[in-house]
């Protein structure tokens, strides 16, 4: 067995045991080199000058390899039941080469089964196939609209039952997802006798819950259509009840078209993204990770006795200032790659000869580097910090930014 398909295999492996998630977290530093090595070695290999020489062999590659594995992964769709529209989606989302294609490829051309002249057409036929991908997909709803008669005829019928549940329905919420938040605010609406309607892509999810008497329907908050149909119009509230910030801002862009006045709250991870949310139009935005803290501190505030009304007004004096006294935190080795994007805390000591010892906050020049300094520690006391606040040797400067802004200040500081 050779080393590529043995490391496959053992990948396999390896997910279907309990230390999958933990060996993920180990190999992600060597996954995001490693896939870029392989995409750089990839592209090494093609020789350019034979491809334009013979680029109708190409395009009838490319046409080959595409419409084949649509081909095969349509039908086996369809032998599994999928319906047309599923079927036609599912072949064109795979229907580019693969990166095990690559390594078959590579190792053919090892045991010099092929001719280097068939081997450059294909491997030009399978990066384009690649390069493809992205536009194959997102016409993928347009080709199916044109493909399959009973796609347009499913889309309308999902539409009507959406129409037909809100027809009646005045200053309604409507519920963007009917996942656990979903589910759980739909409760205390309908406890309130407030009326909603939710739209939910799990089409499992949507029949059981529509057996219980919710009102919730197959549909996706991010299409006109399906916004239209859930009465966005005479709504009252739109509430986003799933984390993921692309999606939303293609809700909030479409609600801000259809009816600009709707006021929409929008649920988040975390804090990062709080500020292009409400630009795009975000009435409120409930970073789930800062809620969070919110409620441990008011709980153990009142444990230890503060008074309630007390723990009230410095909850709600954190979200009229959109959680700026808690944004940024000090980062350790357990974070994520992805967390190097999310503003974090970080301490410098300023040593004697220090370059900012001597100078004003507001000279050190931080704001072009969106970077701040949110505290000063001199000797055991905490300095209340200003823009007049002189720096002295042995100061620790609290910066607060994104990782490579506050790793330039830290240099800036220093030098």
């Amino acid at each position: 067995m050779s080393l590529a398909l043995g490391a496959f295999v053992a990948g396999m492996l390896i997910s279907e045991t309990p230390f999958k998630y933990q060996v993920e977290e180990d190999i992600k530093p060597f996954r995001d080199v490693l896939l870029g090595l392989f995409f750089i070695t990839i592209g090494m290999l093609l020789d350019v000058n034979m491809v334009i020489h013979h680029w109708w062999v190409v395009l009838a590659l490319l046409a080959a390899i595409v419409l084949f594995k649509f081909a095969i992964i349509a039908s086996l769709a369809k032998l599994f039941g999928a319906p047309d529209g599923t079927a036609i989606r599912t072949g064109l989302a795979l229907a580019q080469a693969g990166e095990f294609g690559f390594v078959l490829l590579n190792e053919i051309t090892g045991a010099r089964l092929i001719e280097p002249a068939v081997l450059q057409p294909v491997l030009a036929a399978m990066v384009l196939s690649m390069l493809l991908a992205p536009l194959i997909i997102t016409k993928s709803d347009e080709i199916v609209m044109k493909v399959s008669a009973n796609e347009w005829m499913n889309r309308s019928l999902q539409l009507t039952q959406i129409a037909t549940r809100t027809m009646s329905a005045q200053k309604h919420v409507i519920l963007a997802g009917f996942g656990r938040t979903g589910q759980s605010l739909a409760t205390l609406l309908s406890e309130e006798n407030i009326g909603y309607q939710a739209l939910d892509l799990d089409p499992e999810r949507v029949a059981e819950a529509q057996s219980a008497g919710a009102n919730v329907s197959y549909g996706d908050a991010a299409r006109r259509e399906a916004l239209v149909a859930a009465g966005v119009h005479r709504a009252a509230a739109m509430v986003i009840t799933y984390a993921s910030t692309p999606s939303a801002l293609k809700v909030l862009r479409l609600v801000r078209e259809l009816a600009p006045t709707l006021p929409v709250i929008v649920r988040s991870h975390d804090d990062s993204d709080l500020e292009r949310l409400k630009a795009e139009g975000a009435a409120e935005v409930v970073p789930e990770l800062l809620e969070g803290s919110l409620m441990l501190a008011s709980h153990a505030l009142v444990m230890l006795g503060v008074p309630l009304r007390r723990v009230v007004h410095r909850v709600q004096a954190a979200r009229d200032e959109r959680y700026s006294s808690l944004r940024g935190y000090f980062a350790g080795s357990s974070d994520t790659a992805e967390e190097d994007l999310f503003v974090r805390l970080h301490s410098v000591t300023l040593p004697e000869g220090a370059s900012s010892v001597g100078l004003r906050v507001d000279q050190l020049g931080l704001e072009e580097l969106a970077t701040e300094v949110t505290a000063i520690r001199r000797g055991s006391q905490r300095i209340a910090v200003t823009p007049e606040t002189q720096l002295q040797a042995g100061d620790v400067v609290v910066l607060r930014g994104a990782a490579e802004a506050v790793s330039y200040a830290e240099y800036q500081l220093l030098r």
